[in-house]
């Protein structure tokens, strides 16, 4: 496999995969753009033109019978995950799933099983782990320069879900549809929080509807709330360090994202303008031993050394995943998230909703 041929299924201008997987792809040399699809012609041939991709379909299926086409990307909404994944995965092609990977527990059960019955490799969009900075703090943890780590304590903003959105984002406000302050924003930043710390051993949650209702400003229109806004986890880690999180919809006129480890020996705190930490730029800051605060502390260039020069915003973590997919599929090792891991996230999920509903800790499976 010399140059890994890509498709996108929900690539529209202007959509998260147009921000985030198309200026990472044009960005490496080991993978082409082949072909998109979207659910109409005329936003296809869009798409064609403004991305310099040849072959545009209205449907999935074309897309899926292209010979150049290696590996499937599904950037749609998460409602339709399940038909168009199942669909990749019987083509035999290698998938990468945006997060979440399914509605609920249940479906991404079923395709996680259904992707290792056909023996398909897979990936999923969690590339936080991926920010330079968390790989150097993984690093300092690991040689020990903070000590025994024993807590944490991580807070946060949705930056959407707030009081009022558009006609074309009113799902992300209705539970059922897969795109929730939880599931979104939250997840990616606790997700980012096991990979760097371990596993919660046992949790409990809160979650509440701070906003009831949203203003649709575009319909001129008020629409319920079904999806909590406010999210408050507290538990223990495998490694017996205390971990708090809170998210919140909307924004803060304080801090809008900040995570504080805690050390025997030191203290790492990471913040950022934005709350959605798999997009936003961390800034670091350190202090060890008898040192009475933090300062800024260099992350070294090693650690961003797969990010192509000149890559900002969303694309920089989602190259950084793909350079590890690339060098997967010819190496035939394992290292990036996948649907057996996802699966994972799905099963935490669903330990925060019962932790929730029961008014009780959980452990998750």
């Amino acid at each position: 496999m010399s140059t890994i041929g890509v498709g996108i299924i929900g690539g529209s201008p202007g959509g998260w995969a147009s921000i985030s997987h198309i200026p990472a792809l044009k960005a490496l040399p080991d993978f082409e753009l082949r072909a998109v699809s979207t659910s109409r012609q005329e936003s296809a041939n869009a798409a064609g033109k403004e991305f310099g991709v040849e072959t545009a379909f209205d449907n999935h299926t074309d897309l899926l019978a292209h010979p150049g086409v290696d590996v499937v990307v599904v950037a749609v909404k998460v409602p339709h995950h399940r038909e168009l994944i199942s669909a990749a995965i019987d083509a035999g092609k290698t998938v990468y799933a945006e997060w979440p990977l399914a509605l609920n527990l249940a479906e991404a059960t079923e395709l996680t099983r259904r992707a290792e019955a056909a023996g398909v490799r897979t990936a999923i969009g969690l590339q936080g782990r991926y920010h330079p900075e968390l790989r150097y703090v993984r690093r300092l943890i690991q040689d020990g320069r903070i000590g025994r780590v024993i807590g944490t304590t991580m807070v946060g903003s949705g930056m959407v879900w707030g009081p009022e959105t558009t006609r074309a984002h009113a799902y992300w406000y209705d539970r059922t549809q897969g795109a929730t302050p939880l599931t979104g924003a939250a997840l990616h930043a606790v997700d980012a929080l096991n990979v760097t710390l371990g596993e919660f051993g046992q949790l409990s949650a809160n979650l509440v509807l701070g906003r009831t209702q949203v203003t649709v400003t575009d319909g001129n229109t008020v629409i319920p709330v079904t999806a909590p806004d406010q999210i408050s986890l507290i538990g223990t880690l495998d490694n017996g360090a205390a971990a708090s999180v809170f998210y919140r919809g909307g924004t803060s006129r304080g801090d809008n994202f900040r995570w504080e480890i805690n050390g025997t020996d030191g203290d790492l705190v990471l913040t950022a303008p934005w709350g959605n930490l798999q997009v936003t730029d961390l800034t670091l800051q350190a202090g060890f031993g008898k040192d009475t605060s933090v300062s800024d502390i260099e992350v070294p260039a090693a650690y961003s050394a797969d990010i192509p020069a000149g890559l900002t915003g969303p694309a920089r973590n989602v190259a950084a995943l793909y350079t590890d997919l690339g060098r997967d599929l010819r190496e035939g090792t394992r290292t990036v998230p996948d649907f057996a891991y996802a699966h994972t996230r799905h099963q935490l999920l669903d330990a925060i909703d019962r932790s929730s509903a029961e008014g009780a800790a959980q452990t998750p499976a």
